[in-house]
């Protein structure tokens, strides 16, 4: 699988410079261009319009564009930095970049604080976790009694709500991450560091060939 030549970001007025996205990332050029070709066979598989949309991000991610989760939800939402809906080139190469091996924990540590916070409320409260353990549990297709859920918001607040304020704020997020490791677990992914020899799995999910692009 070859990488996209330059060539074919100037014929894409729509979307940014390499050099540039490189330059505000971990990324090298090579490697934000080697994105590209991922970020083109995503944006592709439905809509052929050069964006992400939640129905072709739903498909790279579990093979069926009408699967409800909140976990995929939260992650598409976050990535896209301009809440239009969709994601652009731009916005797909900073998101991905919190997932690269070599970027800071911190900035790790607020993208999982972000996705647990799902009102935006600059807090995590039981309600949220409680949803969000459901969703990862259900992307897993994992099992658990209501029971065995609550036992895990339980255990969690107990160990991060420093304050017993029912809510988890960031600093005491920070602090508890810091102190679970295996909770950031999946804001890593290794083959990032080196895209240009790899692609994950889920590039094979689209349906779309090279020849169609």
């Amino acid at each position: 699988m070859g990488c996209v030549s330059s060539k074919q970001f100037k014929g894409a007025a729509e979307h940014e410079d390499p050099a540039v996205l490189a330059k505000e990332t971990t990324f090298s050029v090579s490697e934000v261009e080697a994105l590209y070709e991922l970020f083109r066979k995503i944006s592709h598989s439905i809509f052929k319009d050069g964006l992400i949309h939640k129905e072709e991000f739903q498909l790279a991610l579990f093979r069926n564009s009408n699967k409800k989760n909140l976990f995929a939800d939260r992650i598409f939402d976050l990535f896209d930095l301009k809440r239009n809906g969709v994601i652009d080139f731009g916005e797909f190469v900073r998101s991905l970049n919190i997932f690269h091996p070599e970027t800071p924990l911190a900035d790790k540590i607020s993208f999982a604080f972000r996705l647990y916070d799902l009102r935006g409320t600059g807090y995590i409260e039981r309600e949220e976790l409680y949803e969000m353990v459901l969703a990862i549990l259900n992307e897993s297709d994992l099992l658990l009694s209501d029971e065995a859920v609550e036992q895990i918001v339980d255990q969690t607040f107990r160990q991060a709500d420093l304050n017993s304020d029912g809510k988890i704020d960031p600093d005491e997020w920070k602090a508890f991450a810091s102190k679970n490791p295996a909770l950031l677990k999946n804001m890593t992914l290794p083959y990032l560091k080196d895209i240009t020899m790899a692609f994950p799995s889920f590039v094979l999910n689209s349906g779309v060939d090279d020849e169609e692009l």
